[in-house]
């Protein structure tokens, strides 16, 4: 498999999710800072994805997936035994795509206006509203819980990519106090230690 990443993007989702998973992998960057996006290879990303944007995962029969929550769920089934998800089917697995939903939707998109460099400081103020009244609700679902599922799962590497992005653009958590030791808890793990150094974000 071959996953497409750009620094710190959410992509580093999945990138954690395959070591964490023990999958066979490579990784090449995107660069988004330019249009066209290329990668590494000097070649149109949109050939890889006509959406033009990252993750995109290319399996070894040719097949390629797209969109966060899809592939961090195909890497947890591709490795059952690590238990990154619960089996499809079950109550639990509705719940695990509740949560990925939630950080897709609500959190992931909420930070767009972020990202976008014509976006006014007022806008900017109006999306950080939005973003502290989820976190308000996240804090208290993690106050007396090391992870969202309770052990570790995909969801973990989703919603620590999302909250990472806070450092970026210079936003404090420290009105949530269980924000910040979640993040720094998922952040001690080995697997996220080394897509960070991957990416070279350490």
């Amino acid at each position: 498999m071959k996953l497409y990443y750009a620094p710190g993007a959410c992509s580093l989702s999945p990138h954690i999710a395959l070591l964490e998973a023990g999958l066979p992998f490579s990784i090449e960057r995107v660069d988004l800072q330019r249009a066209p996006h290329t990668m590494e290879s000097g070649d149109d990303y949109r050939k890889i994805n006509p959406k033009d944007y990252v993750p995109a995962l290319s399996l070894d029969n040719g097949d390629r997936l797209t969109e966060a929550a899809v592939i961090l769920q195909y890497i947890a089934d591709c490795a059952p035994g690590r238990d990154l998800a619960p089996a499809f089917g079950t109550f639990e697995r509705y719940r695990l795509q509740e949560w990925l939903n939630f950080i897709s939707a609500e959190l992931h998109k909420g930070f767009a206006p972020f990202w976008k460099p014509a976006t006014s400081q007022e806008h900017k103020d109006a999306a950080w509203t939005r973003l502290s009244q989820r976190f308000d609700w996240l804090e208290q679902q993690l106050t007396d819980k090391d992870y969202l599922m309770g052990q570790f799962s995909v969801a973990d590497s989703y919603l620590f990519t999302i909250l990472r992005w806070t450092d970026h653009f210079k936003l404090s958590l420290a009105r949530w106090p269980a924000l910040k030791r979640y993040v720094s808890r998922v952040a001690g793990r080995p697997s996220v230690q080394q897509a960070l150094k991957d990416e070279g974000l350490t």
